[in-house]
């Protein structure tokens, strides 16, 4: 028998798609680049320097949901079927579709859900840094930040609990 860490599966999932995102990356920054040649104004601001903390934010949130998930479904695999329509429902809950400001001011009761979701502050971070729009506030930040590293560190707890009887489920 040989030891094989068995976090590596998941931060394998994460690190291929960091590299795809990646390569998005230098689609969006050639198109970027198209058009302010192209004489469109485009105005990122300094918050750009943020990117890579963001990026990162992003990775343990992923890692943290996905080990958690993971560990969940090796003993109960119904659960499968809810991550599909959770993450479905995640999507609309995380204003990818729209801008946190269009739910503050049309749904000002339902705000909250989406205000206080750490996608939303990610997404909105994104689109404040690249385009100049959208909602950025420095407690919005430390919020998700803190979020992050707390879902990635419980995660990799509950991963690192529950390894030992993956074969046992399985």
């Amino acid at each position: 028998k040989v030891y094989f860490p068995r976090v590596m599966m998941p931060l394998k999932t994460v690190i291929s798609n960091l590299f795809k995102f990646g390569i998005q990356l230098l689609i969006l920054i050639v198109f970027y680049l198209y058009f302010i040649f192209r004489g469109y104004v485009i105005s990122p601001n300094m918050h750009l320097l943020l990117f890579p903390v963001y990026v990162v934010m992003m990775a343990l949130l992923g890692l943290g949901a996905g080990m958690t998930i993971s560990a969940l479904t090796t003993k109960y695999r119904d659960l499968t079927v809810l991550v599909g329509f959770a993450t479905t429902l995640l999507m609309y809950v995380s204003a990818v579709p729209y801008p946190l400001v269009e739910v503050e001011n049309k749904m000002p009761d339902w705000a909250w859900l989406v205000k206080y979701n750490p996608l939303t502050q990610i997404i909105e971070g994104f689109r404040y840094m690249i385009l100049d729009t959208g909602v950025f506030t420095w407690t919005g930040f430390a919020y998700t930040f803190a979020i992050s590293v707390f879902l990635f560190l419980a995660g990799l707890i509950i991963f690192n609990r529950t390894e030992k009887n993956f074969l046992d489920t399985v």
